[in-house]
């Protein structure tokens, strides 16, 4: 009788065999950011943020950085850092990412050489537990998708659904990069927005543990700067964790207000810092003389990496925002490249 693991490899096999043909695009839908790729340049990111225009209303202006998404039905949507113009915007951060799969997919899908918008398509995506939505996330997206993004009408069909669990795009990513020792376990901490989590990774790549943790990223480090009176009586108001969020990409600074917390940070960094390798410790204690790497990535993991600088069990992850779903793309080209030498 066949194991899981061959099993799954079988299935991917077959996924792979049929990825030879038509579009693949890498999709890391993250609480901060959607990020995908497809191959070509860099990967791109999108805010996790979109806004429902009402029938009446006309959309603010529209980009592949902020794309208007339109469904059959008439609804339209405004993702992207556009969505803020707008009143009561929403957060990928506290929804539910499943059902919100399609749309994800469709603001992140560009037209091939900037024209062509009919193609197959095959899949590649994360998720942090796999077993619990892979179901949920293939009967969302496998099929014929019709919609108009940026005023150009798609007819999609998606051949294919590949779902990995999250931060092990990085892992192999990682690999291409010579940060994986050859012997040894590696635990990878993937710090996101919403959620943060780790895999124990042994030296053959199978994942042999792991810790899923639903809170704890950056959005949770965000919110307990919000209620800090440095900031909210600065602001004559309450603070929006999530534009404390965008500020730790650009100099900790709440939105065009000139108002920082970079002077007092390290006040809430530290303990968050300790929080995360604290639990790491006690949920690996009987693999720790068997690690022989500690990989971090993630959106987040740029806000502790100089807290990691120079100890040699340590890597950080370059881009550490887009290194899941290079990885994740890096999955597709060694999958189709395996059935090619195979059928050779």
């Amino acid at each position: 009788m066949a194991t899981a693991t061959q099993a799954r490899r079988t299935n991917k096999a077959q996924r792979a065999k049929s990825a030879t043909t038509g579009q693949v695009l890498a999709l890391d839908a993250g609480n901060y950011d959607l990020k995908f790729y497809n191959g070509h340049g860099h990967p791109k990111a999108i805010r996790s943020v979109r806004f429902q225009l009402p029938q009446g209303r006309d959309a603010v202006s529209y980009s592949d950085a902020s794309p208007l998404i339109e469904l059959a039905d008439g609804r339209r949507y405004h993702f992207g850092a556009q969505a803020y113009k707008y009143r009561r915007q929403q957060q990928t951060v506290i929804e539910n990412k499943v059902e919100l799969a399609r749309l994800h997919l469709y603001a992140c899908l560009e037209p091939i050489n900037g024209s062509v918008s009919e193609f197959p398509l095959h899949l590649y995506l994360s998720t942090p537990d796999p077993g619990r939505y892979e179901e949920g996330l293939q009967e969302e997206l496998l099929g014929l998708h019709e919609f108009c993004r940026n005023g150009i009408d798609f007819q999609v069909d998606v051949q294919s659904v590949t779902v990995e669990r999250e931060g092990i795009g990085a892992y192999y990513y990682a690999q291409t990069q010579g940060l994986i020792p050859d012997n040894g376990y590696t635990i990878v901490i993937d710090i996101g927005g919403g959620t943060w989590l780790t895999r124990l990774v042994d030296a053959d790549g199978e994942v042999i543990d792991e810790n899923i943790m639903d809170r704890g990223g950056t959005y949770e480090l965000a919110a307990s700067i919000s209620f800090d009176r440095r900031l909210t009586d600065g602001l004559g108001t309450t603070a929006d964790p999530c534009i404390v969020m965008d500020g730790f990409r650009v100099g900790h600074i709440y939105a065009d207000t000139g108002l920082s917390w970079a002077g007092w940070l390290d006040e809430y960094l530290d303990p968050w810092f300790r929080g995360i390798f604290q639990t790491v410790k006690a949920q690996y204690t009987p693999y720790m003389l068997r690690v022989t790497r500690f990989l971090v990535t993630g959106g987040g993991s740029h806000l502790i990496a100089d807290r990691l600088t120079g100890r040699s069990l340590f890597a950080v992850m370059g881009d550490p925002q887009f290194a899941n779903v290079r990885g994740l793309f890096l999955l597709s080209s060694e999958q189709q490249l395996c059935m090619t030498t195979k059928s050779a």
